[in-house]
C-alpha cells in the first residue's frame, strides 16, 4: 500500500510511503523541490544539516538538492551569452527556488510531480524560458526521479542540470566504492588524478570529476547498506565530494561538467518548443 500525506513544518512537507516496503521519503517543494529524508525501516539513508535547512538563507547541506541550469560553479559566477555577460551562482537557481506541486499518486507506487517554471528573475540570469517538472517516485527500495526539461523560448536553450545527494555514511575508511573511471580532476589540487577505487579520507575535502565514465551506474556500500545510481546517457560526470568530520560522502550524477555554459562541453541543447527527457534511480539494498 502506498500513501502520501503533508505535514505543515516550517515548510509544507510531502511525506511518500510504501508501507509494504517500510520505505520513505519526504519532499519539499517550497525549499527547491528537494528530498530532504529517505528511510528504510529505522535506517537513515540520507544526511541532512538541519540548522542550514532551517535557514532560507543558505543553501542547503543535505538531502538531494537539484542543480540546474549548471552544474558547480563557474568562474567569477559568470558565463557569457550573445556578447553578455550573466551571473549564475553555483549549482544555477532550482535548488534555490519554490516549486509548484503538480499531481500527487499512489497507484502503484508513492510519486509527487513538481514543476518549476522561469519568472522575472531567472530570466535576468538565464535568458531563457523554460519549465522543468520532475516526478519523484517511490517503489519498495527504489526511488526514481523522472526528469522532464522543456524550452519555451524561441532560440536553442543550452543548461546542464543534475542531482547533489548528501548519503549518510558513519565510517568512511570502511566504503567501498565504484566509480566507473580510472582517473578524475581534482577541484581542489587543479590536476589529474589516477584512481583505483579508492580516496584519502584524511584529507580536508575531496572534490573529484570523473568526466569520461564508461557505464551507466555507479555505487558504494557501508557496513549497512548498498546504493546504486542509475543513469541514462544525460550523465556525463560523476562527482564524489566529501569534507573531513561530516558524516556524509555526495555522490553526484551531472550532466556536463562545471563551466560548460562556457566551454561548452558535453552541454545539452533543447530546441525551441521542445522536450529533453530523462531518468535517474537510486536504490538502497540493506546489507
Amino acid at each position: 500500500m502506498f500513501t502520501i500525506s503533508q505535514e505543515q513544518r516550517q515548510y509544507l512537507t510531502y511525506i511518500l510511503t510504501d508501507e509494504a516496503a517500510k520505505t520513505q521519503i519526504e519532499v519539499v517543494p517550497e525549499r527547491g523541490g528537494i528530498i530532504t529524508r529517505w528511510r528504510q525501516a529505522n535506517q537513515e539513508i540520507l544526511y541532512l544539516d538541519q540548522a542550514r535547512y532551517a535557514d532560507p538563507t543558505k543553501t542547503i547541506r543535505g538531502g538531494v538538492p537539484i542543480l540546474f541550469p549548471i552544474c558547480g560553479n563557474l568562474p567569477n559566477d559568470t558565463y557569457s551569452y550573445q556578447e553578455r555577460d550573466y551571473k549564475l551562482v553555483q549549482h544555477g537557481f532550482a535548488r534555490n527556488l519554490p516549486w509548484d506541486v503538480i499531481i500527487t499518486n499512489t497507484d502503484d507506487c508513492a510519486s509527487i510531480t513538481i514543476s518549476l517554471k522561469s519568472n522575472e528573475s531567472t530570466l535576468a540570469v538565464y535568458p531563457f524560458a523554460c519549465e522543468i517538472v520532475f516526478t519523484y517516485q517511490l517503489r519498495g527500495n527504489s526511488l526514481k526521479i523522472l526528469q522532464a526539461y522543456t524550452n519555451h523560448s524561441d532560440s536553442q536553450m543550452p543548461f546542464s542540470a543534475g542531482f547533489h545527494p548528501y548519503f549518510a555514511v558513519a565510517d568512511k575508511q570502511k566504503l567501498k566504492i565504484d566509480i566507473p573511471g580510472t582517473e578524475y580532476w581534482s577541484n581542489v589540487t587543479q590536476t589529474k588524478v589516477a584512481f583505483s577505487g579508492s580516496f584519502d579520507f584524511k584529507l580536508e575535502e575531496i572534490d573529484a570529476a570523473f568526466t569520461n565514465i564508461s557505464k551507466n551506474y555507479t555505487s558504494f556500500s557501508d557496513q549497512e547498506k548498498k546504493i546504486t545510481i542509475k543513469y541514462d546517457d544525460f550523465c556525463s560526470t560523476i562527482v564524489f565530494w566529501t569534507v573531513k568530520g561530516k558524516d556524509f560522502i555526495c555522490l553526484e550524477p551531472w550532466s556536463a561538467p562545471r563551466n560548460a555554459l562556457n566551454t561548452g562541453e558535453k552541454l545539452t541543447y533543447i530546441e525551441p518548443g521542445t522536450t529533453y527527457n530523462s531518468v535517474l534511480e537510486i536504490i538502497c539494498e540493506t546489507i
